[in-house]
């Protein structure tokens, strides 16, 4: 009985502790995702730049954007991306109930940016605005369209990340995943800002 309970302990820890070589080979992967999506982007941005001006006797950027709508938009992710800052803060003090209480303001903030993202295609595609209308607005819903993808990949990431540190607490594999997670997060807010001074600022000039 001793060794089939030393042998679960055994397994229980193992799960649950990680070499930190592991940690930082996770780390080091993680950068060369993030390196092979900041090329994405960056290649959407190049065919927004060629294709952007090309309307089709569509509308343009300065007859769709509302900027003070997106500009509202843009704070629930900037907000969110200060949030997480806080909650790493959080981690780093083995705070895990501050910790997911940060983690859940980060997640309804994403939530309402995704929500709003939502809500501005949908009028763009309802008023017969949509990716189909013209180069300058398929190159648009490609670019931002795949940014909300993002993010919204991030939020079913951290409802499965704030379940883990509510069931397993701030272990060491936990805590690397909140790391993997605040880079992915700060990297969508960084695409963002780009995304709202190249395609929503110069296009209502």
């Amino acid at each position: 009985m001793m060794t089939t309970n030393a042998s679960t302990i055994g397994i229980a820890y193992s799960e649950e502790v990680e070499h930190p070589d592991t940690v930082a080979i996770q780390t080091f992967g993680f950068w060369i995702y993030l390196m092979s999506d900041l090329i994405l982007f960056a290649t959407l941005f190049a065919t927004f730049a060629v294709l952007g001006g090309n309307y089709a006797g569509g509308p343009t950027g300065k007859e769709l954007f509302d900027l003070p709508y997106l500009l509202g938009e843009t704070l629930f992710l900037l907000f969110s991306s200060v949030a997480y800052g806080l909650v790493m803060l959080a981690m780093h003090d083995g705070k895990k109930n501050c910790v997911l209480i940060g983690l859940a303001v980060v997640f309804l903030l994403g939530f309402g940016f995704v929500s709003m993202e939502i809500n501005e295609f949908h009028g763009m595609i309802a008023a017969g605005h949509g990716p189909d209308r013209s180069a300058f607005l398929s190159s648009f819903f490609t670019l931002v369209g795949t940014h909300g993808i993002h993010v919204t990949f991030g939020l079913i990431w951290m409802a499965v990340v704030i379940w883990q540190v509510a069931v397993k607490g701030l272990t060491t594999p936990v805590q690397s995943r909140l790391m993997r997670l605040s880079m992915f997060w700060h990297f969508l807010d960084i695409i963002w800002i780009g995304i709202f001074s190249i395609v929503y600022l110069t296009g209502v000039v």
